[in-house]
C-alpha cells in the first residue's frame, strides 16, 4: 500500500538526492569549520568544563 502512494506522487525521486545533498553539505561544512578554526577557540572550549567560571551571570543559578 505505501509503495503505491509513493509511486503515485510525480517527481519523488528528486527527494532522496536532495536529502542525500544536504547531509553531505552539512558534514562538508563542518569538516572546513573544524579545518579553519582558531585553535585559541578550541583550548578555550576545551578547558571550559574544568574552569569556574560562571557560564551565564544572569543565570537563575545565580539569583
Amino acid at each position: 500500500m505505501h509503495k503505491e502512494i509513493l509511486r503515485s506522487i510525480e517527481n519523488i525521486e528528486i527527494y532522496p538526492i536532495i536529502s542525500l545533498l544536504i547531509f553531505v553539505l552539512f558534514f562538508l561544512g563542518m569538516f572546513i569549520w573544524v579545518i579553519k578554526v582558531d585553535k585559541g577557540y578550541v583550548d578555550h572550549m576545551r578547558g571550559m568544563p574544568f574552569s569556574d567560571e560562571p557560564k551565564n551571570k544572569r543565570s537563575h543559578e545565580n539569583e
